[in-house]
């Protein structure tokens, strides 16, 4: 549609407030909202992800919520087919798309001129082969002499990245890091949250502990008896693969829960460094506390007042 409503991504770091102000956003907007997140994608995977309880979310349409269980790969190709979707379906209703999540490669796959390579199940069954007898380091540093920027990016012990990133060039001759980027496939605005480390990785911390004693463990554990440990994606979630190390007795209550703070912490550094290469990306201060959801909200529907005057 032409006189479609500009989307608007509200992204950054994990515990920056991206929930919150999304609810604003989509009051002020008239919007519904899509997430991005990844780990949102799961049915069950509520604490440890902060998923915003459906009683929380104001009447607010969420799409991209709770379509996998446990045991299932997240797919970014069906994700961008499925989003996409949403967001004709919003725009066709009269309403705006609000985009929320701090999954990179997902958001990229949503908003931009993607295109994702065909798949090869013969190659890519060798490749595997390859990483089972030889090890994935040995992919690994094929995948670094052929494409060292993905490589830096992608951890040696990483099988199915690495067998993705090497399929992708035999079949195009074309590295991941080569592909398009930074061009919208559709009229957007990229809104990020900023927010010092300094009083990021404390509310972090106090959030891990929120989790804890909302009942992570039981949320786990729970999780674990619908097939969380053979899914490859799910398990390996920051805050689930730690709580399974601990109901494995590998792991202390304590000594868990300081790790998910440690790993996450770590993480919201990757989220926000995704971000900033971005020239498209405007920042804005993520709110300081709840009060500060509204001073966020009224600078972010300003960006987009003036991104749309321009259009």
């Amino acid at each position: 549609m032409d006189d479609a409503p500009v989307i608007v991504a509200v992204v950054g770091a994990t515990a920056t407030g991206k929930s919150a102000l999304s609810l604003g956003l989509a009051e002020a907007l008239d919007g519904e909202v899509v997430n991005a997140d990844s780990m949102q994608f799961y049915r069950g995977m509520d604490i440890g992800t902060a998923k915003l309880p459906v009683g929380e979310r104001r009447g607010i349409p969420h799409h991209q919520m709770d379509m996998l269980d446990v045991h299932e790969d997240a797919s970014v190709a069906r994700f961008q087919e499925e989003a996409r979707a949403d967001i004709a379906a919003i725009h066709a209703r009269g309403r705006r798309a609000i985009v929320v999540g701090g999954s990179g490669l997902y958001l990229r796959a949503l908003l931009d001129r993607f295109e994702f390579p065909g798949t090869d199940p013969e190659l890519r069954a060798s490749l595997e082969a390859r990483a089972e007898a030889e090890g994935p380091g040995v992919l690994h540093r094929e995948l670094a002499a052929l494409d060292p920027e993905t490589a830096a990016k992608i951890p040696p012990q990483n099988v199915k990245r690495l067998v993705r990133a090497l399929e992708i060039i035999a079949l195009t001759g074309s590295t991941q890091s080569s592909l398009p980027r930074h061009e919208y496939h559709a009229p957007a605005l990229t809104i990020a949250l900023d927010l010092p480390y300094a009083l990021l990785d404390p509310r972090i911390d106090a959030r891990v502990d929120a989790m804890w004693a909302e009942g992570l463990v039981d949320e786990v554990r729970a999780l674990e008896a619908r097939g969380l440990r053979d899914g490859v994606t799910a398990r390996r979630a920051v805050g689930y693969a730690e709580t399974l190390r601990h109901l494995d007795g590998e792991l202390a209550a304590d000594a868990t829960r300081d790790l998910i703070k440690q790993h996450t912490r770590r993480l919201a550094r990757k989220q926000a460094q995704w971000f900033r290469p971005d020239p498209r990306v405007r920042w804005i201060g993520a709110p300081r506390d709840h009060g500060d959801v509204t001073r966020a909200a009224a600078d972010a529907s300003s960006l987009v007042a003036e991104v749309e005057a321009r259009s």
